[in-house]
């Protein structure tokens, strides 16, 4: 069944919205202007995949629940799904280099035969997973 799901938002708090758009900015991602402002910046993932980054004040005002807090726990990883090895890389590399930390572990043997991914941890503690999947190694 299909529910006609044109775009994902994935809504994040962050501490210091400036920082934060520098760091992803670091990383090649741009912002949609008409959807930022002092409260969120808009971050385009692709066509149709986005990241709001909401100061913490603001993402508080919509869930009026305590934010996680990353130190000690996880809320969500975001995985994102690159065209090879080589990008993963780049793009987690440039990620340490600005700040984030490696948060790579181990994979099983079945899950290396297909893909190939690294992970880490962004200024405000939210876990991204880089990978790179071998779509002629996989049994579908």
């Amino acid at each position: 069944m299909t529910v006609g799901v044109k775009a994902i938002f994935v809504n994040l708090p962050v501490k210091d919205l400036t920082k934060s758009m520098e760091f992803f900015k670091a990383l090649g991602f741009k912002f949609n202007e008409q959807f930022t402002d002092n409260n969120g910046a808009n971050m385009v993932i692709s066509d149709s995949i986005f990241v709001m980054l909401l100061t913490e004040d603001f993402f508080t005002s919509f869930t009026h629940q305590e934010i996680t807090n990353t130190s000690k726990e996880n809320e969500v990883i975001i995985a994102l799904q690159v065209e090879s090895k080589d990008a993963v890389d780049k793009l987690v590399n440039t990620a340490i280099e600005n700040g984030a930390e490696d948060k790579t572990t181990a994979l099983s043997e079945e899950e290396e035969a297909i893909m190939f991914y690294r992970r880490f941890q962004d200024l405000d503690g939210h876990l991204w997973e880089i990978m790179y999947m071998d779509m002629n190694a996989m049994d579908i």
